[in-house]
């Protein structure tokens, strides 16, 4: 990219909540998050950020469940709200920032519900927004909810963070001779079945030209150096 952006979104899965294991909440692990979160939003940028439930629940494992799909669906929607306000009070109490978490799934008690206006307004604020409950509907992933929250607040770009350092041809975890790619195309992705995101969320992004980046939670600071140096991780534009 020419600039850097103003206003970014950023996705990050549950199991990143959970440490080592994937499970529950690790309280060094969203401690980590909370401060690249702050970080990023003392550099100036507008923060955004989507959050999975994987560490609680996932709709995906309804396959060895007695359950139907859209039941499930809804209550990993539940996990990434527990997500979201775990997450919104150790940015608030660690880092002393303000944060609003919104959420797709009507509970004023909990969170305020998501409206549009009223989150591009929080950012414009200064506020960390966090966007809980997935889209609202089952069968649609987080990562499509961080593409369709990025293109209705207007955000420039969506940061993935991941536990590997960018897209390769296949799991550079059981295969030493797995190939980086540093920047594909939306068409790439859908082709060579990445599955870094799933295709409801690259083709959303594809109708707009918003570039995906896909980089390492790493040492401290990754999350800024995804957004400043062109060279982290896998563009997908």
């Amino acid at each position: 990219m020419s600039t850097l952006p103003k206003r970014v979104m950023l996705k990050i899965s549950g199991e990143m909540l959970g440490g080592v294991p994937g499970h529950g909440i690790d309280p060094a692990s969203i401690e980590r998050i909370a401060e690249e979160i702050a970080s990023v939003h003392h550099a100036g940028y507008e923060i955004a950020v989507v959050i999975g439930g994987g560490n609680i629940f996932r709709g995906s494992q309804v396959g060895s469940l007695c359950m139907d799909r859209a039941a499930a669906d809804y209550m990993g929607m539940l996990a990434t709200c527990i997500n979201g306000l775990a997450l919104q009070e150790v940015i608030e109490n660690k880092c002393g920032l303000r944060t609003r978490v919104m959420t797709a799934i009507h509970m004023p008690e909990l969170a305020e519900p998501y409206i549009r206006r009223k989150a591009i307004k929080h950012l414009m604020e200064k506020r960390v927004v966090i966007f809980a409950g997935g889209t609202g509907n089952p069968l649609f992933t987080t990562d499509t909810a961080a593409s369709l929250r990025a293109r209705e607040v207007g955000a420039d770009m969506i940061y993935k963070a991941t536990k590997v350092d960018g897209i390769y041809d296949c799991d550079p975890k059981k295969n030493v001779n797995a190939r980086k790619f540093d920047e594909l195309t939306y068409l790439d992705v859908i082709s060579k079945n990445l599955q870094v995101m799933d295709a409801t969320a690259i083709t959303m992004c594809m109708d707009v030209n918003m570039p995906i980046k896909v980089f390492q939670l790493g040492e401290k600071g990754s999350v800024l150096r995804a957004i400043t140096d062109p060279t982290v991780g896998t563009t997908v534009r």
